[in-house]
């Protein structure tokens, strides 16, 4: 009884021993591991927005689900070395949600001085109705 109450002991230390690897075998992974993965992606989506021109605020838009103090921290990171080596930002060429929406709004801010420029007095004739438009028809 005691042997075979030392081998349990034995076989028992030794899986404990060996958890971690039977956590990533079975796909479970520490809090450790799964901290450092979302610090190190928020870190790449913060360099990458940054290496593409877009603002912080764009980047924390189009990536709700990152961590934003990992986000900055790669977003300056990418500024300073940027700045160090002279590198030129390259300009993003898939249109996103948020980009496509400040891409609409130019052009109705474009529009405005277009038609300030445009003469007042034909507007003001086009948009007024008519006096025998109102009146009914006459019976001949």
């Amino acid at each position: 009884m005691p042997r075979r109450a030392l081998i349990a002991i034995v076989l028992a230390s030794s899986l404990l021993a060996g958890c971690d690897m039977l956590g990533g075998a079975l796909g479970i992974e520490s809090p450790e591991k799964v901290a450092a993965a979302r610090e190190a992606e928020g870190k790449a989506i913060g360099g990458a927005c940054r290496n593409a021109a877009r603002a912080i605020e764009d980047c924390f838009a189009l990536n709700r689900k990152a961590d934003k103090a990992a986000v900055f921290a790669g977003w300056r990171e990418m500024n300073d070395y940027m700045r160090e080596n002279k590198i030129d930002p390259v300009a993003p060429q898939v249109v996103t949600k948020v980009a496509g929406a400040k891409a609409a709004a130019e052009p109705e801010e474009a529009a405005e001085p277009r038609a300030a420029t445009t003469k007042p007095a034909a507007k003001s004739d086009a948009a007024k109705p008519r006096p025998h438009d109102d009146a009914k028809p006459h019976d001949s």
